[in-house]
């Protein structure tokens, strides 16, 4: 049975149960700060099972996409590590329990996957006499094929909240009957029995002083493996061996030309490649890019380390790219977005394998650098710090630098290297702070249950009625709030647009016959609640009390204007640079817009200036803007633009602009294009890699901006003494005195070089042969270098060590000839001592090296050394 066949029939199953099945999640988590990175198939529905949200039904069933990176180092040299891989899950809010479950689940097994009975072991916990109860009385198991196991085995917590029992299902790949416990749990070691599904009862509260409370309402968390699962239902030992897998490995293969099983080294590398692909895809089809830190950093490590190992193969190109191609046969018909994506997918790793190259090839020479350093030194191990900055400042894997440093007689500090590696991992720990089972800081509102809701009506009207369900002053509920209070106000009804999908919050005013609260922001917490934050103006608003919501219409209207914008201006990348952009973040507010997107370089100034005026043609065009209401998948037949990583709900809000643009979408916007007024952009940059950022103006702040530019050329005019319409030609005049008057100046300061230079080399010392100078000079550190360089050729065989304290900054040179490195000088060497007696520090190649110091002071002190470090060092 293959891997999608084994996917459909477990979620049909549990549709056959009443259950809702739901698409995977992003691997990218919602509102849980806890996790970098989806991990399990529960963790997308945490906010269902804490109460703090609505499930959209009581019974769900996914098969969640999941990454864990904890075990990198075992994943290809194990038959079951893997970054990658799928969990099946079935799960019940308050609704069924062990009573449903356990049958379900034997029947699942038996009866559907047809795994036979004489091959299956249950695990159950210790004191949990009911499913033992339950296991024995709804299922034809063999009790003598159930097994009480510990705490560690078949409970699950993590920390304080919901935890409980949980019952395992094994697979014995054995012969012969296992008869007790001890058996049974050598058999595990040795991994002779598999686990596959584990039934979690989620039945208690632990509070923080270790106390396990019942929970008013239970809940199941079921967990299996697809990958494993397959394992099984193939009759393989590994998942490397399974038909998805397989189908990746054998490419691998075919790409490098290496047969699998002809060695074991080779062979890891293949698995790893096999892998960190499939990782890699599902991660850039979720809007994930390569990055310095977070999940980004996650990504590109997996991405370097299987380019690594297909260098390891023989692979000398750009391959990851074609390999994704099995990854999305294999998979594009339970996640389409991997198809939808695909140009896209390929071109973020092709970009990332290229970069990769070039790091390699610069992580080399450095590598090089600190091995002439420790051959200088007499020393063989490389520290660990130097280690960790290849491998994380330049991406260069340690394996590389191990084998590299091998070749010259030499090693790796690894316990330096691990040091660092757990102060980065703390670094980031600490980036994402203390989190509890959520992640997200505890507040009161949190606390609310989940049944106080807020309906918006404010697509239609910016005035609407509604009633206080709330009041909120400091971080306590209250009954009331007086004139002077601060306060945060939830209704169930209004027209205030909550600040979400990268629009700001609406402003305006709550008022009633008996007060009027002005209202400064509104917002969406973390498990969705709509506040309303303000001051209480006039009177007194109490919980219960009616009242009406008046919006800032001015301010919204210029909100949506700039929203509109967006749409316009995601609509005309696409046509302009091509299909692989895709939004991936963006700020709305009434000054202006800004607008991130998937690019991999600058935007030509004629590439921009296309895309600005076709966003101006089509607000000209007075294109009406429609908003349609209707399922997900209408919407994707329709055609509409969905955001990376964003997951929606069955009912969805198109937003459509004749046949030039059409978004999924919760924002507010104009009913015409006309109403945009005007478009301009005010500037393109980079934010990330492969992410470019616009940012521009609409309507008014338009106008404001090409009256301040009308300003700023006028007063340019003023100071260049001629009119508007001939700044461009005094401009250039200015421009060409101005190049004339640079090169007098060069020709001055080459004279003024040459009369130094003559003024230094009159005062070389001969040490054994070999010239050495030293001077003090006012120049940049251009101009040192050019000096050294000029001295060098005139004296032949010598030492140049040159310093300034331009700028009141400490800048040394030193320069040696090849003669003088042949008769062992190293600048690099010498410029370290000198530097260290100015307070600075630096190094480099014995021909050429340059450092700072921070001591002005020191600066002579520190070039009379110079002659004595050239004295000891020739042979």
């Amino acid at each position: 049975m293959g891997v999608n066949e084994i996917r459909e029939k477990y979620l049909s199953f549990f549709e056959s149960k009443d259950h809702l099945r739901l698409e995977s999640f992003p691997l990218v988590p919602k509102n849980d700060k806890s996790l970098l990175l989806i991990n399990a198939g529960m963790a997308p529905l945490k906010p269902y099972f804490t109460g703090q949200e609505i499930p959209p039904k009581t019974r769900i069933t996914t098969c969640q996409k999941c990454i864990r990176t904890g075990d990198i180092e075992n994943v290809g040299k194990t038959s079951r590590h893997a970054t990658f891989f799928e969990m099946l899950g079935n799960f019940s809010f308050g609704d069924y329990f062990k009573e449903e479950i356990i049958p379900w689940a034997w029947e699942f097994v038996t009866e559907v996957l047809k795994i036979s009975k004489e091959k299956l072991y249950v695990t159950i916990y210790l004191e949990d006499d009911e499913a033992f109860e339950i296991w024995t009385r709804k299922t034809d198991v063999d009790p003598s094929r159930i097994f009480r196991l510990g705490k560690d085995d078949n409970f699950w917590e993590i920390g304080q909240g919901p935890c409980g029992p949980c019952s395992e299902i094994h697979f014995d790949r054995g012969e012969g009957k296992i008869n007790t416990v001890e058996e049974f749990i050598k058999a595990a070691e040795e991994d002779r029995v598999v686990e596959f599904w584990n039934l979690v009862f989620t039945q208690f509260d632990k509070d923080e002083d270790g106390n396990y409370n019942r929970l008013a309402k239970t809940n199941i968390d079921t967990g299996m493996g697809l990958e494993r699962m397959a394992t099984i239902m193939q009759g393989v030992k590994s998942i490397f061996e399974i038909d998805t897998m397989k189908n990746i490995l054998n490419n691998v293969c075919k790409i490098s030309g290496v047969e699998y099983g002809s060695s074991e080294n080779k062979d890891v590398s293949l698995r790893i490649i096999t892998d960190h692909i499939r990782s890699v895809t599902f991660m850039v089809s979720d809007g994930i890019l390569p990055s310095n830190e977070g999940r980004g950093y996650v990504l590109r490590r997996l991405l370097r380390r299987a380019a690594r190992h297909g260098k390891l193969l023989g692979i000398n190109r750009a391959f990851l790219n074609e390999l994704c191609d099995v990854v999305i046969e294999n998979s594009k018909d339970a996640y389409p977005e991997l198809a939808e994506k695909r140009d896209y997918i390929k071109k973020v790793i092709k970009l990332e394998e290229e970069r990769f190259d070039e790091t390699i090839d610069s992580g080399i020479n450095i590598l090089n650098d600190y091995i002439s350093e420790l051959k200088s030194e007499n020393k063989k191990t490389l520290s660990g710090e130097k280690v960790f900055k290849l491998y994380d400042t330049y991406g260069f894997p340690l394996e590389l630098t191990q084998e590299i440093l091998e070749e010259n007689g030499m090693d790796v500090d690894l316990e330096g290297f691990e040091t660092e590696m757990k102060l980065q991992r703390e670094r980031a720990r600490a980036a994402r702070g203390e989190t509890n089972y959520m992640g997200t800081d505890m507040n009161v509102f949190m606390t609310l249950p989940p049944s106080v809701t807020t309906e918006f009506k404010g697509y239609a009207s910016t005035v609407s009625e509604g009633e206080v369900l709330v009041i909120v002053k400091g971080d306590e509920i209250v009954e009331s709030a007086e004139e002077g209070c601060e306060v945060t106000l939830i209704l169930d009804r209004t027209s205030f647009y909550p600040e979400m999908g990268g629009q700001v919050g609406d402003s305006g005013e709550i008022v009633s016959s008996g007060f009027k609260v002005k209202i400064e922001d509104c917002k969406k917490t973390a498990n969705g609640k709509v506040i309303h934050v303000g001051k209480v103006v006039e009177g007194t608003v109490r919980q219960g009390d009616k009242v009406t919501t008046i919006v800032n219409k001015s301010r919204r209207m210029d909100i949506a204007r700039n929203h509109t914008a967006t749409h316009l201006i995601h609509a005309a990348l696409r046509k302009i640079l091509g299909t692989h952009v895709e939004q991936s973040g963006s700020l709305v507010t009434p000054e202006r817009l800004r607008f991130d997107f998937t690019h991999f370089e600058a935007i030509s100034h004629e590439d921009l200036k296309k895309i600005e005026t076709l966003v101006n043609e089509k607000i000209m065009d007075a294109i009406d803007v429609e908003t349609i209401e209707t399922s997900i998948e209408e919407a994707r037949k329709m055609g509409a633009v969905a955001l990376f990583g964003e997951k929606y709900g069955s009912s969805v809000r198109v937003v459509k602009a004749g046949d030039f643009s059409m978004e999924l979408c919760g924002g507010t916007h104009v009913a015409n294009t006309a109403s945009v007024g005007m478009f301009k952009v005010i500037s393109e940059s980079g934010v990330a890699a492969g992410v470019r950022r616009i940012e521009a103006v609409t309507g008014k702040g338009a106008l404001e901006y090409v009256e301040g530019l009308e300003n700023t050329i006028k007063e340019a005019a003023a100071a260049l003494k001629t009119s508007v319409k001939d700044i461009t030609r005094r401009v250039e005049t200015v421009m060409t005195e101005l190049k004339e008057k640079e090169k007098e100046i060069e020709v001055l300061k080459a004279k003024m070089a040459s009369n130094v230079a003559d003024e230094i080399i009159n005062n070389a010392v001969d040490i054994k042969g070999v010239k050495a100078v030293t001077a003090v000079v006012e120049l940049d550190a251009d101009g040192l270098r050019g000096l050294g360089d000029k001295l060098r050729d005139k004296l032949g065989k010598s030492v140049v060590v040159l310093a300034s304290t331009k700028d009141d900054k400490v800048t040394f040179i030193a320069m040696a000839s090849k003669e003088a490195v042949s008769s062992g000088v190293h600048a690099g060497n010498i410029i370290r001592e000198v530097a260290k007696i100015a307070g600075g520090g630096g190094g480099g190649r014995p021909d050429m090296a340059q450092a700072g110091g921070k001591d002005k002071t020191k600066v002579k002190e520190a070039l009379e050394v110079v002659n004595g470090l050239v004295e000891s060092m020739i042979k």
